[in-house]
């Protein structure tokens, strides 16, 4: 039996699904979903075998669902309305992309395709939505907001409200509120995320924020420490004192 969850942002579409799985008594419909939230809880508690994911959804799209669930997500079947969204649905390696309207005889040839992946020796889902993430193949674009999951609840940052991002370890924090908030990515990655416009590399562990910026203080030769409005004091590398130098 395999196990499905139901993501799409309109009731008919998924009333339309639910008829055509029907026909298919090897699989069982675990839950349904009317955004990405919903979709990231559900596979958090659920653990499915497959996700037939809308892509394009408010709040959360489809390709942000599978980033935020990462090493958890299952096998994934796209389904909409926009073709555009063909290529990056197949770099990150989702089983299939069912372009709506589809039929009862589409539908089947993914869940076909789905069975086969599954029943592959060594098969391992993570691997489907690795490239979702900002470091994946997929690569990202400049956002005006971070993701931020734990356990089943999502944290969504404006870029504006963040102070800072630290690296530290495998992980990185970021700074937002008053608040520390951790997520697996590399600074390269987050920085690519964000907007050049606001953001500067400072030092190979900080990105910051040019908005919370109070004043460059020098502390020995060649060294520096930036002071932000909030009186935190980061290091500045020779390198990234020329970066703010240019921006500011």
């Amino acid at each position: 039996m395999m196990r499905i969850v139901l993501v799409d942002d309109e009731a008919p579409a998924r009333e339309l699904l639910r008829e055509l799985l029907q026909a298919h008594s090897q699989v069982e419909v675990v839950a349904e979903c009317s955004n990405g939230f919903e979709a990231v809880k559900a596979v958090g508690e659920l653990a499915p075998d497959l996700l037939l994911l809308d892509v394009q959804m408010p709040k959360l799209d489809g390709f942000e669902v599978l980033e935020l669930l990462g090493d958890e997500a299952p096998a994934v079947i796209f389904t909409t309305a926009y073709d555009e969204h063909a290529v990056r649905a197949f770099e990150v390696q989702a089983v299939d992309y069912l372009l709506k309207p589809f039929d009862a005889r589409r539908l089947g040839e993914a869940l076909e395709r789905a069975e086969q992946r599954l029943g592959e020796p060594g098969f391992e889902a993570a691997k489907l939505a690795a490239a979702a993430r900002p470091d994946g193949v997929a690569g990202g674009v400049a956002s005006d907001r971070v993701l931020i999951r734990e356990g089943t609840t999502v944290h969504v940052l404006p870029s504006e409200e963040i102070d800072y991002v630290e690296a530290a370890g495998d992980q990185l924090k970021f700074v937002c509120r008053g608040q520390i908030f951790t997520k697996c990515q590399t600074l390269a990655a987050a920085a690519a995320r964000l907007s050049t416009s606001r953001f500067v590399r400072i030092h190979r562990s900080y990105l910051l924020n040019l908005d919370r910026l109070r004043e460059i203080e020098l502390y020995a030769k060649d060294s520096r420490v930036a002071i932000l409005t909030t009186g935190v004091r980061l290091p500045v590398s020779r390198s990234g004192y020329n970066r703010l130098r240019s921006l500011l």
